[in-house]
């Protein structure tokens, strides 16, 4: 709970607006470092959006419907399972119990380290001093020498739509589990849209989805996309792309939505659903923060700009987090969060990751990290590729998935064949993307990852497999004698190499 804040000053050496995931990271390592630490937070526990409205409850709700749907799928191996009886409180209970898990450890962190929590809103004052607001019980004054901003974003809402109707939700309001729509209208194709309506098909709603875009995910390889697509579109009620919404109406019998659709697009002029959900986007909170008080320039959408050491226009303040920009990540902030700590407290540090993996937690899952072949198309780049079906992968066969897929990508510029992007598609693939991480990290070649011995069988095997399809010496897949190589890496520029699973043969 928040506690009242005392009608007191303080004095530290560095200042942390936000306790997310980038901000409790910076608060921790500046305490260990030996800085006095003061981390202000808007919400009642620590851990920001992410832990408490975002990530953690998400994710725990998709383990729900996972375990729901594999239930179903299980018939298929002779086992039968009556149909689960749903008991919102107890899994909302559930969901809670997992959240405060987290929110005590971090607690009990921040006082092992003696960094002073204060809740409220924290808006700057001066380039010295951040005035809190407590629940009417006056403010407090933070006076520090250094500031890391971590205010994270919020959900962006429609414009002229019914937000004080409950039935038009964010993802916040959807997390809270209120009950189970028969009709569920999610607005916007991208991770989040499409992680939410994975939870709710799961619990019984019928799912339509419309998005603006020609392709659900925008962003992410299409080939990753497309056993996802394939699943959900024989799943749920609706998908509309290239459709925007134009009107949105709360009437007794539910929220009413027309459609603004696009030559080609099939989605009706209007229809009414039981609740809408809209995942549109997320905007910087660059706005609420008062930056203008401390100097600090905030570009007209809310971003904060920052240099390689996280430091904003103002050098003794940092930012970190959505508010310096895409991707809007929490591992992203947790690194940026470690530099700005760093160079506060004199160290030499600087964000110099060369990529940052993004997952979509759907079923199947889609994760990708660096180049994607879309992109790498768009820039001119010279690249090769190796792709692996996970219908030739024998634990994806004993696992019942194998629509999934790995793909890599190769530099095709002279000799190196140095990895610069992969993406996995399946279960499991937000776990698996992190060795193509490191892989590109370590600037690893395609020898370096074919000739890693993988477990088998294992999912993971397939990322050493699909460097094999690219180096042309893969022995589980049939190549054309053309994609074939007797050693090495000898492939010419942009050769891709996708072999045929046995069962598509």
């Amino acid at each position: 709970m928040t506690q009242p804040i005392e009608n007191k000053d303080i004095h530290v050496d560095l200042a942390v607006l936000g306790a997310g995931p980038g901000g409790y990271t910076a608060a921790f390592r500046a305490a260990d470092l030996g800085l006095k630490v003061a981390l202000i937070e808007r919400y009642p526990n620590l851990g920001g959006v992410c832990l408490n409205v975002g990530c953690i409850p998400s994710k725990a709700l998709l383990h729900a419907a996972a375990v729901i749907t594999e239930s179903a799928r299980a018939e298929r191996i002779g086992l039968t399972f009556a149909e689960p009886l749903i008991d919102l409180p107890r899994m909302r209970q559930w969901k809670g119990e997992i959240v405060q898990q987290l929110v005590d450890g971090l607690a009990g962190l921040a006082n092992k380290r003696k960094v002073e929590v204060i809740h409220g809103n924290g808006r700057f004052t001066s380039p010295h001093t951040i005035a809190v607001g407590g629940d009417g019980s006056g403010e407090q004054t933070v006076r520090f020498e250094q500031a890391v901003v971590a205010a994270g974003s919020s959900p962006v809402k429609l414009p002229d739509s019914p937000h004080e109707d409950a039935r038009v939700m964010d993802s916040t309001e959807a997390l809270k589990l209120t009950d189970i729509p028969k009709r569920l209208l999610i607005v916007g194709g991208g991770i989040i849209g499409l992680e939410m309506a994975t939870v709710y098909h799961a619990l019984g709603s019928r799912i339509s989805v419309v998005e603006m875009q020609e392709n659900l995910m925008a962003g992410a390889d299409p080939d990753l996309v497309r056993p996802l697509f394939q699943r959900i579109s024989r799943q749920y009620e609706n998908i509309w792309l290239n459709t925007g919404v134009a009107e949105m109406k709360a009437l007794k019998g539910g929220i009413q939505v027309a459609f603004r659709v696009t030559e080609g697009a099939d989605a009706p002029q209007k229809t009414t659903f039981d609740k809408v959900l809209i995942c549109v986007g997320r905007s910087p909170n660059g706005a609420r923060i008062n930056g203008e008080a401390a100097g600090i320039a905030i570009t007209e959408h809310g971003f904060i700009e920052v240099d390689g050491q996280q430091r904003t226009n103002v050098p003794h303040i940092f930012a970190i987090g959505d508010i310096v920009g895409a991707p809007m990540l929490a591992h992203k902030a947790s690194h940026q969060g470690k530099v700005a700590a760093e160079v506060a407290a004199g160290m030499k540090s600087g964000f110099e990751a060369r990529v940052i993996p993004s997952v979509a937690y759907t079923d199947p899952e889609v994760a990708w990290v660096g180049i994607s072949e879309t992109e790498a198309k768009q820039r001119g780049l010279s690249y090769g590729k190796g792709v692996f079906p996970w219908a030739a992968s024998g634990r994806a066969l004993s696992q019942g998935k194998t629509r999934g897929v790995t793909k890599l990508l190769f530099d095709g510029d002279g000799e190196s064949k140095r990895i610069i992007g992969a993406g996995i598609t399946g279960g499991h693939a937000g776990d698996l993307i992190a060795e193509a991480a490191l892989a590109i990290e370590m600037n690893a070649d395609a020898e370096d990852i074919g000739l890693t011995v993988h477990p088998h069988p294992t999912l993971a095997e397939t990322i050493g497999f699909a460097a094999e399809v690219f180096a042309g010496v893969i022995t589980d897949l049939y190549l054309p004698a053309s994609k074939r190589r007797s050693a090495g890496l000898t492939g010419t520029a942009a050769r891709a190499a996708t072999a045929t699973p046995p069962a598509q043969r």
